[in-house]
């Protein structure tokens, strides 16, 4: 073999082998920027999908109310107002939204939230397990009780248990009407679309006495019924007032218990209360 073609093969082979070594560096070059950009495209993705999972509020909500409940609703001077009116109005403007309020009576309140006709409702509505079934609720935002209201002359009932056998005015829907059906033997609750005309039962004798929520049995008598009705025996069947949201509105019943809590813990929900009440006790 010649010399020169012996060098000439040597370079040859150390030409192609560094051909190779140039053409693997740039394929791994190629693979970490392709698996660099692969990764931010994932992780991009990854962002939009969880920016698409958050529900954002509605700008407005329509919440029903009931204006026959003082001091938790009522009207006055033509104008919706009541410890519930000035709470709703203070959630929405913590959580941010609007509200359009409409009324109804009582017992169409929960009819209307499983429709849809309604957003919301505030009505001094106990959370019971069976309206949970067809509604959904806020955290408690008042604790009540059911109270006994009888006419003033009367010396017969001063307890829960004198009222077997009595006819007994309550409201409508409500569940002092189902605690009369089920704990009271042999009464007969008549049952009123409005609480005005359940207090009148009583101070005209058409009914025994009136059980329903203590705040209002106390209000009532207090500023109307202070010469014909008067309060007897205990507070019966402690119980937590809600505000209703219609199923399926998780995000609205978190903005809701989220502005509930910063109420409490700002002192605007204590403000309000004593406006209605006086100071709250602990």
């Amino acid at each position: 073999m010649k010399k020169g073609n012996w060098k000439a093969k040597i370079t040859v082979f150390i030409s192609i082998m560094l051909i190779l070594v140039l053409a693997a560096c740039g394929s791994d070059e190629e693979t970490d920027t392709t698996d660099s950009t692969e990764g931010a495209e994932n992780t991009e993705s990854s962002e939009s999908s969880e920016a698409s999972a958050e529900v954002e509020l509605e700008d407005t909500y329509t919440v029903v109310s009931d204006t026959s409940f003082v001091p938790f609703e009522f009207l006055e001077d033509g104008e919706y107002t009541g410890f519930d009116i000035d709470l709703i109005h203070a959630i929405a403007d913590e959580a941010g939204f609007e509200i359009e309020l409409e009324t109804t009576n009582f017992d169409g309140i929960i009819p209307g939230l499983q429709t849809g006709q309604f957003d919301i409702a505030i009505a001094g509505i106990s959370i019971t397990e069976e309206r949970k079934n067809a509604i959904d609720y806020s955290d408690p935002y008042y604790e009540s009780g059911l109270a006994i209201g009888v006419a003033s002359d009367n010396e017969d009932i001063n307890s829960i248990e004198d009222l077997e056998g009595k006819t007994i005015a309550t409201r409508l829907g409500s569940t002092s009407a189902a605690y009369i059906e089920e704990n009271i033997e042999s009464a007969e609750a008549n049952q009123y679309e409005q609480l005005d005309q359940a207090y009148l039962s009583v101070e005209n004798g058409s009914s025994d006495a009136i059980l329903y929520d203590a705040p209002n049995v106390n209000y009532y008598i207090q500023t109307q019924g202070e010469d014909s009705l008067k309060v007897v025996g205990d507070l019966y069947q402690a119980e937590d007032y809600g505000i209703a949201i219609t199923k399926g509105k998780e995000d609205l019943v978190a903005a809701i218990n989220e502005a509930l809590a910063n109420l409490r813990e700002n002192g605007k929900y204590d403000e309000i209360y004593t406006k209605w009440f006086g100071e709250p006790t602990e």
